[in-house]
């Protein structure tokens, strides 16, 4: 279902909004994933070239709604940015945290969190298939509602699996983008809680800047001796 309510003095969040963020997201993910030197960082290092893609998609969702493009595209690029944000980001980001992190210790301390995205990745995935996808402006900013999955506590389990993780790690830039994203998301709810999945992802891409910064400045450090890092650090 496609709903619009733009009007007039929409500023904030727009196609274009998006499409330029993506261009910028683009290049830093460039930036980021030409700094990787082991596998292990592939995953991780790819988040900001995925966001940016992610920002992209709803550009096309801004577009329908505005009119300039059918509902059908409008409606097709909303499912592929909800798949992504509800139904692969749980999973991804536990598991990139946990193939990046360096010591066996705090790997193990990440696990539960990926079991976690895992499931809660799954039961997305359901509720995506089951049940419709609702799509819509509200106060500036698109509304994705499915009925499984917007629920209160599957966003407090989304945020413990997006950012659980991030606190176990002994880098202490994965922390703070931990940090950022765990404050993002509870401004988020508390403010446009309507709009969670769109508000949210759009501020996480722009914190996910911090992981190029980190790949840049850490060069000298990596990559990580995985084989060898069995104790704790910190």
């Amino acid at each position: 279902m496609i709903g619009s309510k733009w009007g007039n003095g929409r500023v904030c969040f727009s196609a274009a909004a998006n499409f330029v963020g993506s261009g910028v997201l683009g290049t830093v993910g460039v930036v980021t994933l030409k700094q990787v030197k082991h596998r292990r960082e592939l995953l991780f290092a790819s988040l900001p070239a995925l966001f940016a893609l992610h920002q992209f998609i709803e550009g096309f969702v801004w577009l329908g709604l505005d009119g300039n493009l059918s509902l059908k595209v409008a409606h097709n690029a909303g499912a592929a940015f909800v798949l992504y944000a509800q139904g692969l980001l749980p999973f991804l980001i536990p598991l990139s945290v946990v193939l990046f992190e360096p010591t066996a210790t705090r790997r193990r301390k990440m696990l539960p969190f990926v079991a976690l995205g895992l499931g809660l990745t799954l039961f997305m995935l359901w509720g995506l298939a089951a049940y419709p996808l609702q799509v819509y402006e509200q106060h500036n900013s698109i509304v994705y509602v499915n009925q499984a999955t917007n629920q209160t506590w599957v966003a407090v389990l989304y945020v413990i699996a997006t950012c659980g993780s991030l606190f176990f790690s002994g880098i202490e830039d994965m922390v703070i983008f931990g940090g950022a994203n765990l404050g993002i998301l509870l401004i988020t709810m508390a403010v446009k809680r309507y709009a969670f999945t769109s508000v949210w992802c759009a501020y996480a891409a722009v914190a996910s800047i911090i992981i190029c910064v980190y790949f840049l400045r850490s060069g000298r450090h990596r990559p990580y001796l995985y084989a060898e890092a069995t104790q704790a650090t910190g």
